[in-house]
């Protein structure tokens, strides 16, 4: 027994050498001896598809929740609807302790991206959730998920739609409120869970469940566990968001499919006249050359210049992973890029390629066109910087289909559709609340955390900003190469088992 003890005592003492808290080690044995159990939850979470159109399966997924939560014994679990029907609920839950007089909120989202399954690999498909012995990038295998005998290697990944973004985030959450209470440490706050059906889908009724639960979500602090950690792999917390919103252009030719030998050189092409479109919105700096787009943007304060400097610089690896050479703004590096509204094209089409390309003048070409805002940025305005920056390259701007009148009338056509969108929102790095958020993140890791002012990626936070009045503070768990949004989603399983960490010590806060 004295020579446990002392092992427990010696590992302990290891582990606060190198900036891991006895609390850490403690949870991370807890998650030792239930990881077979909660990934075997895992599983059948993420084999619901979970896009928010879907009503029948958006709701089995959050019967799903609901029930993960009440096997916790969390407190008053409920579903929180907006006043839209049919819109996917909220599930919330709370723990309230005795003389607390501070709430935290920890978030996450249970719907999904779109999905090609005809893009995933031939081994793996969306809803049915594999595991590989590593990173199908590096070619590794499938293997079977281990019985309660077994143990997992931190290095494996299990694929499959939401299993990073952000069910991930989910499970992680309620994994670590388990593993505090099964390893006896106090919570020193109310804590509240909220998780939401609609983020992927833009959160466009959020702001309905804010306004109609007001007094049920007041809180301190809203914990935001979605996205990816920093590529370094170093755990990291981001202050705030960009904003985003989008842009749909469609620019017409013939009024029908042309053959291209007879008509070539005669009719108008839209897919060419889209190229010319999209091209001249950037120069070849990479810089967004509509008139006023970098305007409006708040200045960074020194304590945030400061965490950017102090960020490690990933642009060398990231460069090597992704195969390219060159960054698209020239001479500035990844984080700083990041500081700045972005104009990219998520996608193209005019005619058809590969075994069904034909020789054919389209008769229409479409992009969409996504937009990150930063503070200072209004994503109305953005968007209408873009409108008129097309208007003046000779279009004449539309909202439907063309009339025949107009296709006689107007040499340029553009039909442009406006998208719902957000602005992008920041919180103070002096927030008390911040201070000890950081604190009890450093007490689970041995390396340095970083610390961003703003994530690249996007979350409704300016919604809670405005109708909450809630502070917001991102903490990611997921690995940088999780593919999310896109075909081969996966979650490493260390990055899950680091977010439970992190979560747990973020509960136990001080």
């Amino acid at each position: 027994m004295k020579s446990i003890a002392l092992c427990l005592c010696l590992a302990a003492m290891t582990g606060m050498a190198y900036g891991q808290s006895a609390e850490t080690l403690q949870i991370r044995a807890v998650r030792e001896k239930n990881e077979y159990r909660w990934i075997q939850e895992y599983i059948p979470f993420l084999s619901i598809p979970n896009i928010a159109s879907d009503s029948i399966q958006i709701n089995k997924n959050a019967a799903y929740i609901f029930q993960m939560m009440k096997n916790r014994g969390i407190e008053h679990v409920q579903y929180l609807t907006a006043d839209s029907k049919g819109t996917p609920p909220v599930v919330y839950g709370e723990v309230n302790i005795a003389g607390a007089d501070s709430t935290l909120i920890f978030y996450a989202h249970y719907d999904g991206q779109p999905v090609d399954s005809t893009q995933w690999s031939k081994i793996l498909s969306p809803f049915s959730p594999k595991l590989l012995n590593g990173s199908l990038e590096n070619q590794a295998s499938l293997i079977p998920f281990p019985d309660a005998t077994g143990k997992y290697d931190p290095e494996w990944r299990i694929y499959a739609r939401s299993a990073s973004d952000d069910k991930a985030g989910i499970m992680a959450i309620l994994a670590a409120y388990e593993a505090v209470k099964q390893a006896g440490y106090s919570f020193h706050y109310n804590l509240r869970f909220f998780f939401e059906g609609e983020e992927e889908a833009g959160s466009t009724h959020l702001y309905q469940i804010f306004q109609k639960y007001t007094n049920l979500l007041k809180s301190d602090l809203w914990v935001i566990c979605d996205g990816p950690v920093h590529q370094s792999s170093k755990k990291m917390i981001a202050f705030g968001v960009r904003g985003d919103a989008h842009v749909e252009v469609t620019v017409y030719g013939p009024s029908r499919p042309l053959h291209s030998g007879h008509y070539g050189n005669w009719a108008p092409n839209p897919s060419l006249m889209l190229a010319k479109l999209l091209a001249s919105m950037k120069d070849e700096k990479g810089r967004v050359t509509i008139p006023g787009f970098y305007n409006n943007i708040t200045p960074l304060t020194p304590e945030e210049k400061k965490a950017i400097a102090e960020t490690p610089s990933v642009d060398s690896q990231m460069k090597n992973e992704l195969k390219f050479s060159n960054e698209e703004m020239t001479g500035l590096g990844l984080t700083e890029s990041l500081m700045l509204p972005s104009l990219n094209i998520n996608g193209m089409q005019g005619g058809n390629i590969g075994k069904q390309a034909s020789n054919v003048i389209p008769t229409s070409a479409s992009a969409v066109l996504d937009l990150r805002m930063v503070m200072g940025n209004e994503y109305t305005v953005q968007q209408q910087k873009v409108l008129n920056f097309i208007r003046k390259q000779g279009y004449h701007i539309t909202q439907q289909e063309p009339t025949d009148a107009e296709r006689k009338e107007f040499p340029k056509i553009a039909k442009v559709k406006l998208s719902e969108g957000y602005n992008a929102q920041r919180t103070s790095m002096s927030l008390p609340f911040a201070k000890k958020l950081i604190a009890a993140v450093k007490s689970t890791s041995r390396e340095q955390l970083v610390l961003l002012p703003s994530m690249g990626g996007s979350v409704p936070l300016f919604v809670f900003e405005k109708y909450l009045n809630a502070h917001t503070l991102m903490v990611p768990i997921a690995n940088h190469d999780n593919n999310q949004h896109a075909e081969n989603e996966n979650i490493r399983l260390q990055n899950l088992w680091n977010g439970i960490e992190t979560l747990a010590a973020i509960m136990m806060m001080k």
